[in-house]
């Protein structure tokens, strides 16, 4: 709005308080210039994100404060962004395993496989199948079909083919939700010992 004043005055010719008041601006607003002096907060948050350039405003303000300097958090915040002391942030880094062949299995029950199908039935409703697989009989263990399947459901039905078949050396899963659930790595760390 300050910068309006200027062009309005000088195509109509007002003066300074007219113009003020055709943009409802008090005269002492427009006329106001900052007698703060930042430059020591400036040249004192440069230096001490330099030393430590992993902090953001906050971490530098408490850095402030230890020294001994009260200053309201929103004017260090303000010196940091004029300064262009911001951090850059870092885009995820998606996880990049490195790709393993398979072990080749030489008996039954060394290696079970486990995972979830998706389909939907003729109404529209969606279901989920969960298929356990022997990795060298290539023998379907268990399939199951249900609207979901919470962690509970998984590890019982896990616990069903063990009653018959023995407990496999290793259990071959994705990172779904149920299989990373507390309950399920809980539970793959009982039937492991």
């Amino acid at each position: 709005m300050k910068a309006a004043i200027g062009p309005i005055r000088e195509e109509y010719a007002f003066s300074e308080r007219r113009a003020c008041r055709l943009l409802l601006l008090a005269v002492g607003s427009y006329r106001y210039v900052s007698r703060r002096n930042d430059e020591p907060l400036r040249t004192r948050l440069a230096e001490l994100a330099r030393a430590k350039p992993r902090f953001g405003y906050g971490g530098l303000h408490v850095l402030l404060e230890r020294e001994g300097e009260a200053v309201n958090h929103k004017r260090p915040h303000r010196v940091y962004r004029e300064a262009g002391l911001a951090i850059r942030r870092k885009r995820c880094k998606h996880c990049i395993r490195a790709g393993q062949p398979l072990v080749q299995r030489t008996a039954a029950n060394q290696e079970w496989a486990l995972d979830f199908l998706h389909d939907a039935v003729e109404c529209g409703r969606t279901i989920r199948i969960l298929s356990v697989v022997d990795a060298y009989t290539r023998e379907c263990l268990a399939s199951k079909v249900d609207t979901s399947f919470a962690s509970r459901r998984v590890t019982r039905v896990l616990e069903a083919i063990m009653a018959g078949r023995g407990t496999p050396s290793f259990l071959r899963c994705d990172n779904g939700p149920e299989l990373t659930s507390r309950h399920f790595l809980a539970w793959a760390d009982r039937a492991r010992h």
